[in-house]
């Protein structure tokens, strides 16, 4: 097995402007990985760290060069001309840290070392990276191409003046391979444009390269995306489906929930009825965060009331912790999980995080953060850990297209084992 000859870190720019790390990683046999880590908007507090700087004088205090210099250090010291596997090098970076949310070298610092050194090993033995992935796992999962979750609008915190919910997109179910899958939700996505440019409103894009017009109403919204399925040639309910990220915690104030678009403060109680009535009258086959992340009654009344016939997603309720999820299994207060890498700040725990969710039932939806890179390890994470569903924006900006276009040349490299499944 070869040694770790170097370790170096670099600051970067995301897709929003905002300093994050890249990790190299070069082995003793030559080979090479590189890893850069993304950034949310919209975090859930029980996250791990990303560490910033506070430095107002340098990006309004983003900066990540203290991120930068535990990679450069602590971390490189730690490691330097010894042998690892993955989770023998993610336990030393979890043991260097000694905290249980990398509070002290940061996630951003830990992951880009994970994820640069996957890389380099999957290089060191000569194979795709979403085999490496996939041989991580306890229990090898079925190589899957994923259904796509591609983002057409976008509101919240990731676009001004759009919507109360942060996310709409769409799920080609019906289609027979990704590369259509992905060709009906770019067909939707452009049609979505044709109609709201026929009604006069603008078509500039948020964070995650999704529309972000202010529609009046969060029922609006919705009618614009099945005008935008029909205008395709597309059937709502049947050939493509709706998911939301309805990001409650960022619109959970003094303990209710407040839609300016409704001009309406609601119960946990009342948002779930709300939700029940969306369900009925709109394909709406998933959604993420309809609660806020410690709202867990709420959640177990929603994942009774809804969860036999919708996905139910904790992204902020789970943070892609294994600690929460069991909770979350245990008390049945959703049925998936969204998963992200830079949540828990490992490759390891990202994995035991799929693993405890396929042994529950659950599914696991691999996602990307509003601040991206060009990055694409997602791409090959979902497919190597079979996780069936990837949400990574809209079918626009390099940043999201990026992660397609791998999952596109994945794809043609499995052929005949390429395989696509709907998870409804």
């Amino acid at each position: 097995m070869p040694t770790i000859q170097s370790l170096h870190a670099r600051q970067i720019l995301d897709s929003r402007g905002t300093p994050t790390v890249e990790v190299d990683c070069v082995l003793s046999d030559g080979a090479f990985g590189r890893a850069s880590v993304p950034s949310g908007a919209s975090t859930g507090r029980h996250e791990a760290v990303e560490l910033r700087d506070s430095d107002p004088k340098r990006f309004g205090g983003k900066g990540v060069l203290k991120a930068l210099s535990h990679v450069n250090a602590e971390i490189f010291q730690a490691v330097q001309g010894k042998e690892f596997d993955q989770r023998a090098f993610d336990a030393t970076l979890i043991a260097l840290d000694g905290t249980p949310n990398k509070g002290k070298l940061g996630a951003n610092a830990t992951l880009g070392a994970s994820l640069a050194f996957a890389r380099a090993m999957a290089a060191s033995r000569k194979q795709p990276l979403y085999l490496y992935f996939q041989g991580l796992a306890s229990r090898k999962a079925e190589l899957r191409m994923p259904v796509p979750m591609v983002l057409v609008l976008e509101g919240g915190k990731h676009a001004d003046d759009s919507s109360d919910f942060q996310e709409f997109m769409v799920m080609p179910v019906g289609a027979p391979n990704f590369s259509e899958a992905l060709r009906w939700g770019d067909e939707v996505y452009q049609a979505i444009a044709h109609v709201l440019k026929k009604e006069g409103l603008n078509v500039n894009v948020g964070f995650e390269g999704a529309y972000g017009p202010n529609l009046g109403s969060n029922g609006k919204v919705m009618d614009v995306i099945l005008a935008g399925i029909e205008a395709a040639g597309y059937r709502a309910g049947k050939d493509v489906v709706v998911a939301l990220d309805a990001a409650a915690s960022e619109f959970f104030k003094a303990g209710s929930y407040r839609l300016e678009r409704e001009k309406r403060t609601l119960s946990s109680a009342e948002l779930i009825d709300f939700y029940e009535q969306w369900t009925e009258q709109y394909p709406i086959a998933s959604i993420e965060d309809g609660l806020a992340e410690d709202d867990w009654e709420g959640w177990k009344i929603l994942q009774k009331r809804l969860g036999k016939n919708v996905q139910i997603v904790g992204d902020d309720l789970f943070v892609t912790n294994v600690e929460r999820l069991k909770r979350g299994i245990a008390e049945k207060a959703a049925n998936s999980i969204l998963i992200k890498l830079n949540q828990i700040g490992t490759v390891t725990e990202t994995v035991d995080a799929v693993e405890t969710a396929r042994a529950a039932g659950f599914t696991a939806v691999v996602s990307h953060r509003s601040g991206e890179t060009e990055d694409s390890s997602i791409a090959d994470l979902v497919v190597g850990l079979g996780t069936g569903q990837i949400k990574t924006g809209a079918t626009s900006r390099t940043d999201r297209v990026c992660k397609y276009n791998q999952l596109l040349r994945i794809e043609e490299e499995l052929g005949s084992k390429a395989k696509y499944v709907s998870p409804f």
